[in-house]
């Protein structure tokens, strides 16, 4: 599929599956981890192709502190390494990679791998790549209240003109348009607190194939059916 024009400029993924793929193999979850992450390579790469512009994927939600220390351990290490070892590719590729989600629970040296990449591809255009890190769209939520409540203590924002600007605004996604398509892997049929505002209007897919298993092929079926669906935002279509 070229970049035909009901292609979704958006995508967002939600990236399922990785531990039940190691387990039905008996292997640890961190190797699942790695497997998953090897996949985000091939799709990252395989996007812009498919008309792809927007791609967001959760990486690790404000839930999965829950998890085995050693998880944890190895997920944040496997940022890191992932960072380290693609910014030379992804540079070269032209993607632009940013970060959203709560930073200041993350190890120093992690933030800092996250701003150095940032600012190295902030000008690249091919392909904008947002990755959510200690990320919930409730928490998000919340902050933006926060600094909402800030703005209206401090007297430079009348209550009355809060509008849904005006928390999009605040929100960490500010200036990264909203999803056209959520896509999550695994069989599971929950959006698990990711991006809760700004999906409101998204159209969805929730695919059985766990996430390692997940390929361009795969990725291009799903468009394809993105593009026959008649998005209307609420309206009634013309008769």
């Amino acid at each position: 599929m070229s970049s035909e024009k009901r292609a979704p400029q958006h995508v967002a993924i939600i990236m399922d599956g990785n531990g039940r793929w190691a387990t039905s193999r008996g292997w640890p979850r961190l190797v699942g981890h790695r497997k998953g992450a090897e996949r985000v390579k091939e799709i990252v790469r395989c996007a812009p192709d498919l008309g792809v512009k927007w791609l967001t994927i959760y990486a690790f939600s404000t839930e999965n502190w829950k998890r085995s220390t050693e998880e944890v351990l190895g997920l944040m290490g496997l940022f890191s390494r992932y960072i380290e070892r693609e910014a030379d590719r992804l540079s070269a590729e032209g993607v632009r990679m940013r970060f959203i989600g709560d930073r200041s629970r993350l190890d120093d040296r992690l933030q800092r791998l996250m701003a150095g990449i940032e600012t190295r591809t902030a000008n690249n255009t091919r392909l904008n790549l947002t990755v959510a890190i200690n990320y919930g769209g409730r928490d998000e939520i919340i902050r933006a209240g926060r600094k909402i409540a800030c703005e209206v203590a401090e007297g430079r924002l009348d209550p009355a003109d809060v509008t849904e600007a005006t928390v999009s605004a605040m929100l960490d996604t500010a200036d990264i348009p909203d999803p056209d398509l959520v896509i999550r892997t695994s069989g599971e049929t929950r959006v698990s607190n990711f991006l809760l505002w700004q999906a409101a209007y998204a159209e969805y897919e929730f695919t059985e194939t766990l996430w390692p298993d997940f390929s361009p092929a795969e990725l291009e079926r799903i468009l394809s059916r993105f593009g026959g669906r008649d998005r209307r935002f609420g309206g009634v279509a013309p008769a």
